[in-house]
């Protein structure tokens, strides 16, 4: 690592941040511009789904490789590859001409795209030292966690004002200046050369992107298939299980596994995992959750959709330097609680939500949620790695992030099928008390017909017209009652974590209880 003292760490930060920005952005950005693809492809909406499922299976598989792949090829090699790789790919996105292309290049992007977060975090939790690695994780968590909420923002705004390939073409700029940085700053640990692999775990190679493979397009295309109604679905989750399964037998029992599973020996990083996976489960399926909501129940257009989920960023952005500085000199553990009780308690908030909610309703309990979500994030990965040796980071920050990812997939999938399945449960249950016996409903019904017939509608098409309507505000009392439901289930999983952060062991260099610091 000699050469790397030379350099300011913070330039190395800013090297890495933006490939990170610049992959994170890209799990999102593309999602609005959908049905301008279809349509610009000749394709259906439900074809033109696989531009977001080709990158993010393709991602998925590469992601717990990073660590192998860095020992082999050494991580400087392989940021340097990578980011060529995505940039060049973007580029063909842009071009690409027909549907099948696009996926082609997207599976492209995917691929190289999955080593640069834990390769990033990697980088940066072993330039900087234990009591600056807060600071550090503030800066990498603003990627993180903004650029997920930009995205669809970003791409709103690019495919109404210019077209739907500008939202590849804008990762041009980013990626040529992340190469120059890369190139001139970033450098291998002395370590790392003599880390090299002499033999490589081909059954593992196999089995990995089989598993993960399967598992992502099960998330991913489950609901869309009515899950295990699917027999594609059901075969490929049953191939998901049992590869995964001997991938994890095979990898503990290989001399040079290409996942090293010895990493969760650490009680920190073991427990901080399995919390990084449910904060995914729950940031992701609540991103989901609000704009359907704002969209389908209180008439937001896409973009002010968008737009108005852009607080819960704002509220990160402000409070994650604030949070890494805090993670230097506070026991991390009372940050990353106090950052679950937020979370929680805005979810919560939301959960009392109605139909005549106004923005400002909305924008509040985002911004804290936002604010919640920083003092979460970066004391959660201070923590959690603050036990793995440097030899084994490259591990240890692939399998991080790629808990996260797929506690984000399967949030999302969960909550869009619980939303479902709630919404018709709940239509059913509210339309059994609204029948020609209820007093109120009779009112009411008498009322909308009478006035479908002063608008100047004859009384069978007025009835028939009052009948829809009724059964309209059924439906929307039952959405919204199910929304809720769900903000408030998101809510109380986050707070039951809280005793979870008790078993975890206090960071090296930080001050013991009583010191200056408190």
């Amino acid at each position: 690592m000699s050469e790397q003292k030379h350099i300011n760490p913070w330039i190395i930060a800013i090297s890495v941040m933006f490939a990170t920005f610049m992959e994170v952005l890209d799990t999102t950005v593309v999602n609005v511009s959908l049905p301008h693809i279809a349509g610009s492809l000749s394709a259906s909406i439900d074809e033109a789904t696989w531009v977001l499922t080709s990158y993010l299976v393709a991602n998925a598989i590469i992601l717990p490789m990073t660590g192998w792949l860095a020992a082999t090829f050494g991580r400087k090699r392989l940021l340097m590859i990578s980011v060529v790789g995505f940039t060049i790919a973007s580029f063909l996105c842009g071009l690409a001409p027909t549907l099948p292309l696009l996926i082609v290049f997207r599976i492209m992007q995917g691929a190289t795209g999955g080593v640069m977060q834990p390769l990033s975090q990697a980088i940066m939790l072993e330039t900087f030292s234990p009591k600056d690695r807060g600071k550090a994780m503030g800066f990498w968590g603003l990627g993180i966690v903004v650029a997920p909420i930009l995205g669809p923002v970003l791409g709103g705004w690019l495919t109404d004002t210019y077209s739907w390939r500008w939202v590849f073409y804008i990762n041009l700029p980013v990626g040529i200046t992340s190469i120059v940085m890369t190139h001139l700053y970033i450098f291998d640990p002395a370590y790392l050369k003599e880390q090299r692999t002499k033999s490589v775990d081909y059954w593992g190679i196999g089995m990995l992107a089989l598993g993960i493979g399967a598992l992502q397009i099960v998330l991913d295309k489950g609901q869309q298939d009515d899950w295990f109604e699917s027999t594609f679905i059901a075969a490929l989750a049953v191939v998901s299980v049992v590869t995964l399964v001997s991938l994890v037998i095979h990898e503990l029992t290989t001399d040079e596994p290409i996942v090293d599973l010895r990493v969760f020996k650490a009680r920190s990083y073991a427990i901080g995992v399995f919390l990084i996976s449910i904060v995914g489960f729950v940031l992701y399926g609540s991103m989901v959750l609000l704009p359907v909501m704002l969209q389908t129940l209180l008439g937001y257009p896409p973009l002010q959709a968008g737009i108005a989920m852009a607080p819960r960023g704002v509220g990160s952005f402000l409070m994650m330097p604030l949070t890494g500085l805090m993670t230097g000199r506070f026991d991390p553990r009372k940050l990353l609680t106090i950052g679950l009780l937020i979370g929680g308690s805005t979810l919560l908030w939301l959960s009392g939500l109605n139909l005549q909610a106004g923005y400002w309703d909305i924008f509040w309990p985002q911004l804290l949620q936002g604010v919640g979500m920083s003092m979460l994030f970066v004391p959660l990965t201070t923590v959690a790695m603050d036990p793995i040796p440097r030899e084994r980071m490259g591990y240890a920050t692939s399998l991080f992030n790629l808990m996260r990812n797929i506690g984000g997939s399967i949030g999302i999938a969960a909550t869009s099928t619980l939303l479902t399945r709630t919404q018709q449960a709940t239509t059913t249950l509210y339309g059994a008390h609204v029948t020609q016996f209820d007093p109120a409903a009779q009112s009411l019904f008498a009322q909308m017909e009478a006035a479908f017939i002063a608008a100047g509608a004859d009384a069978v098409t007025a009835s028939e017209r009052a009948y829809a309507s009724l059964f309209g505000m059924v439906q929307q009392q039952a959405s919204i009652v199910s929304f809720v439901g769900l903000f408030q289930l998101l809510g109380c999983l986050f707070l039951a974590l809280i005793p979870l952060v008790l078993l975890m062991q206090r960071p090296r260099g930080q001050a013991p209880p009583g010191a200056g610091a408190h």
